[in-house]
């Protein structure tokens, strides 16, 4: 209804009163927000029937969700990364930066557990695409991780490409730019300036 009509409604209905008219004048009230949606995701249980040790590497299983950001590591292939609990548990992420972030914080991201129930850490290696039939995983603790490459990775920013060896990654550097980090190398300061620019977020 018009301003101009409602004040006809109230003069016609209701002695006109500087509070009346202020109040059928006021703006609506704001709908209140909806909150926020989470998207839970859980470790994977160990399949004693996949014939796989429980520390062991394994495929990224379709419908599973990074805990650090909510995409489907499936999706992305050459960038996924997970880490295998004592117990055989496992956790995907979309990219080896995703796995950083997780590793700084495991409670936040896995409430009941923590880093020191952590038995096992996988990244892809970059330099040897999956075949379809396998995805080439390699150790992430010795594992060779390039900083400010042209990669763009499932978030469309530079998710720190993992390589098996130093000369695989030093060579990747001379294709497309970066530097060559070790494990140890990639600080929590690093992690933060890549989580920033590359929109990662919690939606657990």
């Amino acid at each position: 209804m018009g301003a101009l009509a409602a004040l006809g409604v109230l003069a016609a209905s209701t002695p006109w009163s500087v509070p009346a008219l202020r109040q059928m004048l006021s703006p609506e009230a704001p709908a209140s927000l909806e909150p926020d949606v989470c998207i839970v995701a859980p470790p994977t249980p160990y399949d004693p029937a996949s014939g796989l040790p429980p520390t062991a590497a394994r495929a990224v299983p379709p419908d599973v969700r990074c805990p650090v950001c909510g995409m489907f590591p499936a999706r992305s292939p050459q960038w996924a990364a997970q880490i295998i609990f004592s117990n055989g548990d496992a956790q995907y992420f979309d990219s080896p930066l995703s796995l950083f972030m997780y590793l700084q914080d495991v409670a936040r991201y896995s409430p009941g557990r923590s880093s020191g129930q952590i038995a096992a850490h996988y990244v892809t290696d970059a330099s040897a695409p999956p075949d379809g039939k396998r995805t080439p995983w390699v150790d992430a603790l010795s594992a060779y991780y390039v900083h400010g490459s042209s990669a763009k990775g499932p978030m469309r920013a530079g998710n720190l490409p993992a390589f098996a060896t130093r000369a695989a990654a030093d060579a990747f550097a001379e294709r497309r730019g970066g530097v060559v980090l070790a494990f140890g190398a990639i600080d929590a300061a690093l992690v933060a300036e890549l989580a920033s620019g590359g929109g990662h977020s919690h939606h657990q």
